[in-house]
């Protein structure tokens, strides 16, 4: 019996996610160079790297990158992974 089992059998994972999300931050930040699908799947790769980091959104047209983090994002952190990816990160949308 895993440490994620109560003594029912009812797994208690699924209220530690709920938590989670609750307690999580989301930013938009503005992404300037994207302009294609690999531009998305390069960017959600580096920022999905990052700890903290729950989920990354893509919006190529708009130029916007979705963060969704457990608690505060990190700007420095983020801003690097975009730069590695190639792209400028121009601030906060």
């Amino acid at each position: 019996m895993g440490s994620c089992c109560t003594p029912d059998n009812s797994c208690s994972t699924t209220e530690t996610t709920a938590v989670a999300v609750a307690d999580s931050t989301v930013t938009v930040y503005a992404v300037s160079g994207m302009t294609c699908g690999h531009c998305k799947s390069a960017i959600t790769k580096s920022v999905s790297a990052l700890d903290g980091v729950i989920s990354v959104d893509v919006d190529v047209a708009g130029g916007l990158v979705t963060v969704t983090t457990g608690g505060e994002p990190d700007d420095a952190a983020i801003t690097a992974a975009v730069d590695d990816a190639g792209y400028e990160l121009t601030g906060r949308a």
